[in-house]
């Protein structure tokens, strides 16, 4: 993963362990899943609808939102305590797995 990804990382959770007064990730700490979850539907959404938007204008809104919701996503990995290493070993074991497969064996954990 990118060095930047790890960097702002860092940053979360050093604002989960010292908010600061005036800080919009600290306020996301505050409201919690329920929160941080919200903010995560709308950027999924902001990201598929920037997804259909033509051209490079398009592509720079999709980049836009992307931003976003990586932002926010790794705001709820870190008020859960994951890691991002823990992630990247996840995406790790699952490279070369086919995704079906992978999908297939999950289902099968779950109906046992």
């Amino acid at each position: 993963m990118s060095d930047v990804l790890h960097q702002l990382m860092a940053v979360l959770e050093e604002r989960k362990t010292n908010p600061p007064p005036n800080s919009y990730t600290a306020r996301l700490y505050q409201g919690g899943v329920s929160k941080i979850g919200k903010k995560i539907e709308e950027e999924a959404r902001e990201v598929i609808e920037a997804a259909s938007e033509p051209g490079e204008q398009g592509r720079r809104h999709l980049i836009y939102e992307s931003s976003d919701l990586l932002y926010h996503l790794l705001v709820m990995l870190a008020f859960n305590g994951v890691r991002l290493d823990e992630v990247e070993a996840e995406i790790a074991r699952r490279f070369g797995q086919s995704g079906l497969d992978e999908k297939a064996a999950r289902t099968a954990l779950a109906a046992k």
